[in-house]
């Protein structure tokens, strides 16, 4: 059982209630954002364990809230996004992400990186 809070972060409905609901399966405590400011807003009011957080989305996009939660938060992000370019997941990594996983993905694999960041 996990009482673990999860943030995700992406402006695909059909994406946020499918991982949400995942999440919420496993008991994980799930709070959503469909944009950057929201993400952020989100972020600083409740400071979840973990963002999974999507790229491209509206502004800021997640590159830029990534870059902005590290300047404050060490809670591991998992990146999800359609590209698959390594110079992309490079970036982003030494943005601060801790993970990244391309789309489309196996939740399966997904709740292994959750798992797995979440380690202490």
């Amino acid at each position: 059982m996990s009482s673990s809070t999860v943030l995700i972060v992406d402006d695909d409905p059909p994406i946020l209630k499918f991982v949400s609901a995942n999440l919420k399966a496993r008991d994980y405590n799930v709070l959503t954002a469909s944009d950057g400011m929201s993400a952020l807003r989100v972020m600083e009011e409740e400071n979840p364990d973990l963002v999974i957080l999507d790229i491209m989305m509206p502004e800021p996009d997640g590159v830029e809230v990534c870059r902005r939660i590290r300047e404050w938060s060490q809670a591991p992000i998992i990146m999800l996004s359609a590209k698959n370019d390594l110079k992309d997941r490079v970036e982003l990594l030494n943005l601060g992400a801790d993970d990244y996983i391309t789309k489309p993905f196996a939740i399966d694999e997904l709740l292994a990186r959750v798992r797995a960041v979440l380690r202490t």
